[in-house]
């Protein structure tokens, strides 16, 4: 393989020249004349307006600023593999993406929050750039792309900023509380420190608060995306028989997803659990590849997700190798189904997520008690926390650019302590425009169910001789990605739900989507 050059600045092109970006994924569209990201052939056009509107809802946030203050923001850089000159595909980062939905690395952007002008400040590349990675756009031709106001070189940032002298900058930085990870604030080459004055603390609170309730434009896009991957799951579905890998399943949901939608990336790393592997909630990962043979009667976790322009979908079904159901299959099966049911028929704004997990819960220990795994009142296992037993991590989470998207737990927000809740990824109260996934699942994992068989405070209710046989029968998990409404929720993940349905389509039954 040829190796590509390095993004240099010798020799590079002016303003009035060409710049590096592609017209083929985002045009006009032909109704509204407006620049819309689009993959081709049927794939779902987004306008650019989106990004615009996302602007718009950051800036109205920051309406006591300083005249001339300006929001920062840093995209994505391009990273090299190791020590070699291979280049892993890019994807954005999502914040970038969120107020701009660029598709190239290593830009920068500024927003004024008095005017609303945005500035693209893209790198300045050398004419051989031409050569290896095709026709180089004018700024112009860029700025039409992305709908911005203006677009400089990533060179003349810091001369733009310091014209004003002690303007207010607002820069990203805070922690991601589903990864612990902080992002540090951006490093502006040649600004001195003295020459502005720089808020670490406002913009990352303000644009995760504004990326948790989801536009309509942000919807249609999930939907679409919701919709491509049901319909690559039922594929898998009606594909799968005993003696294939977990990674030719793994495989086809990738393939349908491309081919067919257009997601050229996956929102997450595809978990393709069977038989006991299904009890390893994040399975498939590079130690675990998605490698072992699929068994007769496995039971099977498939959990994935496409992604398109940046936003995900989460989706798990759960389902028998062979196609058919066994009666402890399906005792199983039916109880995370009544936990996620009484969940949908509970989820509105006003509600708590938290109460939606116990709600899960609950309706879970009442299946396994009239099922024959436990014995006793579901009060007192409520009170024991036996439900973390069965399934240890929470409910669901937000979804949006990110798979587990910003905001669960906002600054001031503690998480609880208790087995299975100190799991869950948000605590709030749900509102019209959010994005949760409801995910409820019921697992026989030994490092769980063994301490808590053994403890003299739970092991009273857990039918042993039952229990035992459910050793090594790993786990169901159903996970639909839900919107919530102002009255209700929509559920846009449109995959077989019942036994009967599951079946059916398994056996060749077509499934409208």
């Amino acid at each position: 393989m040829s190796t590509t050059p390095t993004r240099s600045s010798s020799s590079a092109t002016s303003l009035e020249e060409e710049q590096p970006h592609r017209t083929a994924t985002i045009t006009l569209s032909g109704d509204a004349s407006e620049p819309c990201f689009s993959m081709g052939l049927d794939t779902h056009r987004v306008p650019m307006r989106l990004h615009a509107e996302n602007r718009r809802r950051l800036i109205a946030r920051f309406a006591d600023a300083p005249a001339g203050s300006l929001i920062v923001v840093q995209g994505g850089e391009q990273e090299l593999r190791h020590q070699t000159d291979h280049e892993p595909l890019f994807r954005q980062e999502s914040y970038f993406q969120w107020l701009f939905g660029v598709m190239e690395p290593d830009c920068w952007a500024t927003l004024d929050v008095n005017t609303g002008e945005s500035t693209l400040f893209i790198p300045r590349l050398p004419p051989s750039y031409a050569v290896w990675m095709g026709r180089i756009q004018t700024a112009q031709e860029v700025k039409e792309k992305y709908a911005v106001d203006r677009v400089m070189f990533v060179d003349e940032l810091a001369s733009e900023i310091v014209q004003q002298e002690g303007r207010q900058l607002y820069v990203l930085h805070g922690k991601n509380s589903d990864s612990g990870q902080t992002i540090r604030p951006p490093v502006i080459e040649g600004v001195p420190d003295d020459a502005v004055k720089v808020d670490k603390s406002k913009l990352h609170r303000e644009m995760s608060e504004c990326r948790v309730i989801k536009s309509d434009l942000e919807l249609d896009l999930m939907r679409y995306v919701n919709r491509i991957s049901s319909r690559a799951h039922v594929a898998v579905m009606q594909a799968c028989k005993p003696g294939m890998a977990e990674y030719q399943l793994e495989s086809l949901f990738r393939h349908v997803t491309y081919s067919e939608g257009g997601c050229r990336h996956q929102a997450y790393t595809c978990i393709c659990g069977s038989g006991i592997n299904s009890a390893t909630l994040h399975y498939g990962h590079a130690g675990a590849p998605n490698d072992q043979k699929l068994g007769d009667h496995d039971i099977l976790l498939m959990d994935m997700g496409g992604e398109y322009h940046c936003y995900a979908s989460d989706i798990t079904c759960s389902y028998p190798a062979d196609g058919k159901f066994t009666p402890e299959q399906r005792d199983v099966y039916e109880t995370v189904l009544a936990a996620q049911n009484a969940v949908f028929g509970a989820l509105k704004p006003g509600v708590s997520w938290v109460d939606m997990h116990k709600l899960a819960e609950r309706t879970m220990l009442g299946e396994l008690v009239k099922r024959g795994f436990l014995r006793g009142e579901v009060d007192e296992m409520m009170e024991k926390r036996l439900g973390a037993v069965f399934q240890p991590h929470g409910l669901g989470h937000f979804m949006g650019i990110d798979t587990h998207d910003v905001g669960g737990y906002p600054d001031d927000a503690e998480r609880l302590k208790e087995p299975g809740l100190r799991s869950l990824r948000t605590t709030r109260t749900m509102a019209p425009g959010m994005v949760v996934t409801v995910e409820p699942g019921c697992y026989f994992i030994d490092a769980v169910l063994v301490p808590a068989m053994e403890d003299p405070s739970t092991s009273k209710f857990f039918v042993k001789e039952k229990i035992e046989r459910f050793r090594t029968f790993g786990g169901i998990r159903l996970e639909d990605d839900v919107i919530i409404t102002a009255d209700g929720m929509e559920n846009m993940t449109k995959c077989p739900r019942t036994v009967e349905e599951v079946e059916a389509v398994m056996a060749g039954k077509p499934w409208p989507i």
